[in-house]
């Protein structure tokens, strides 16, 4: 049987994912997920570490963890492999790192302590806000 070269055997590898693809999968997933106060955050100049940070509050403990849940689930399907994640046994700070975006969710206190929004330097404007 002959199979074109136009047509991706399962055994391909998936496309890498560009720094804005993942950034959409990311807030999506967050917002389709019940996040609050996402933001996301261009790096593009002020960072070498990524392309863009996306910051995202759970009301618990138990919604931080499965925001992340979701989120990590989400990139592996979309085929990124190369997923780092700290703090998921506490969840009161979930770090994912994808690489070109990095993923901080938070509990809303945690988030006003550390306020890496003011760190970054944001001076957000609307196009810079999810929701």
């Amino acid at each position: 049987m002959h199979t074109s070269s136009e047509t991706p055997s399962v055994t391909d590898p998936l496309p890498a994912l560009s720094a804005e693809d993942l950034l959409k999968n990311v807030t999506s997933c967050l917002d389709e997920n019940k996040a609050e106060d996402i933001v996301s955050l261009d790096l593009a100049g002020k960072s070498g570490i990524a392309d863009y940070i996306v910051i995202a509050n759970g009301r618990s403990q138990r919604q931080v963890s499965a925001l992340a849940a979701y989120v990590i689930k989400d990139l592996k399907k979309a085929g990124h492999k190369d997923i780092v994640v700290e703090g998921l046994a506490q969840a009161d700070w979930v770090l994912i790192d994808a690489n070109h975006v990095i993923v901080h969710i938070f509990r809303p206190e945690v988030r006003s302590f550390y306020n890496l929004d003011k760190m970054w330097g944001a001076d957000l404007e609307s196009d810079d806000l999810v929701n």
